[in-house]
């Protein structure tokens, strides 16, 4: 699998607001770790039941993260053509092989309040997913993880920070493009579960009432 982070933290980023509400579509952000079954709220996640799994196993009561928004869509040649071409050529697939792709993001935030406040820390865990992610057996596949500002509010106020993790896959058809892109973000999720990344036992977290934390190192 092609894997790489980079961050978008500068002073004129996009931060993730948590909660959130777009009125414009009448979204909004559901805590799935408090509320598991306001899943079915969930556009994205009624429409792809892959997804739909991703999101419950990373709000489970043992996961390190808590997610806030989420999307997954096809790419094609007529829409995408340029980004198509540029992964193809990086993963270094024959042209004739590539016809289309399919894409996701999931925004997640790390539970740990040390680790949510801390920019190095996060960079830390994003050189390991990276690492990681390089040995899984995925050569259609690429994992992208931006590192950007969040400001949440569950509880208390606390800024920190959120890391968008992009998977995407390409194929010759399809229905190909989408198994792999199925069998890749299955890894993926359980990179981001695996036991490196459990929150220390007894730290504080970002979603328990009462935490406080301000932005760090």
């Amino acid at each position: 699998m092609l894997a790489e982070w980079n961050a978008e933290c500068g002073q004129d980023a996009a931060a993730l607001m948590v909660p959130w509400t777009d009125e414009a579509s009448g979204s909004r952000f559901f805590d799935l770790r408090a509320n598991p079954f306001d899943i079915a709220e969930i556009g994205e996640a009624e429409h792809n039941p892959t997804l739909g799994r991703a999101l419950r196993s990373l709000n489970a009561s043992r996961s390190p993260v808590l997610t806030a928004k989420c999307d997954a869509w096809p790419l094609t040649m007529q829409a995408y053509g340029e980004q198509i071409a540029v992964l193809r050529m990086e993963l270094m697939l024959a042209e004739e092989d590539i016809t289309c792709g399919y894409s996701s993001y999931i925004d997640l935030m790390w539970r740990e309040s040390a680790v949510f406040v801390s920019r190095n820390k996060q960079q830390e865990r994003l050189d390991r997913i990276v690492r990681r992610a390089k040995l899984l057996d995925h050569p259609e596949c690429a994992l992208e993880c931006v590192l950007r500002p969040a400001f949440l509010d569950l509880h208390s106020p606390l800024e920190g920070f959120a890391v968008t993790v992009y998977v995407t896959s390409l194929g010759r058809d399809k229905a190909t493009a989408l198994r792999r892109w199925e069998y890749a973000i299955e890894d993926v999720v359980a990179l981001l579960r695996s036991k490196e990344m459990e929150v220390a036992r007894g730290s504080a977290t970002i979603d328990a009432a009462g935490s406080s934390a301000g932005a760090g190192e």
